[in-house]
């Protein structure tokens, strides 16, 4: 079981809550992962990736474990600890304007918060 946060916008789009739990066939890739997002909400394609080439929305960001995986391969596997459920994915919007530390977005995602 994949554990996706989505932003509020795609929150309240999909008429969800709090985190979604999906089921991927195969390895859990973010491919995999944001096909099945779109399959089980389907009122999501295009919101995240282009309807035609399937690349991210410029004003989005991917991230699982503290690491930003927006321009990873999207066949590359994802982190041990998302395939397994232990941590979630994380579709972040972009926040336009002045600029994010590392250190930031680290406290972003840290455990806890």
């Amino acid at each position: 079981m994949i554990r996706v946060i989505l932003p509020p916008h795609l929150r309240t789009l999909a008429q969800v809550s709090g985190e979604v739990s999906l089921e991927v066939e195969g390895p859990a890739t973010q491919r995999s992962v944001l096909d099945a997002l779109e399959a089980h909400y389907p009122m999501l394609r295009g919101t995240i990736r282009d309807h035609v080439t399937q690349k991210r929305r410029p004003m989005l960001r991917f991230f699982a474990c503290e690491e930003d995986l927006s321009h990873e391969p999207p066949d590359a596997p994802l982190p041990d600890a998302v395939a397994s459920g232990a941590e979630p994915y994380w579709v972040v919007g972009a926040i336009a304007g002045g600029s994010a530390s590392e250190k930031g977005v680290r406290t972003l995602f840290r455990k806890g918060s």
